[in-house]
């Protein structure tokens, strides 16, 4: 049997990350893919193709950071919905 924090590190956690026109997917270590529209990151809604795709996983896929633009999400936080705040509004 596997322990909680077992469980809950392995089910937040990205293998990959792909792109779409409008959103990014990630693969989840158990197979999951979850898709996240840009307009949900205020950063990402602002930012070019180019600068969106330039991402990192982190952390063994436990996160994602955006060079260019300065962003940085939790796998965690966006599987369970949580709002990303827009630290640049009204700059």
């Amino acid at each position: 049997m596997s322990s909680i924090k077992e469980e809950k590190t392995f089910n937040f956690v990205a293998t990959e990350i792909n792109f779409t026109e409008d959103s990014f997917e990630l693969t989840l270590a158990d197979g999951r893919k979850l898709s996240v529209p840009y307009e949900l990151v205020p950063s990402l809604a602002r930012a070019n193709k180019e600068q969106r795709e330039n991402a990192v996983l982190l952390g063994m896929g436990t996160g994602i950071h955006w060079p260019e633009i300065d962003e940085d999400l939790s796998v965690e936080g966006l599987i369970l919905g949580r709002r990303v705040i827009d630290w640049k509004k009204g700059a």
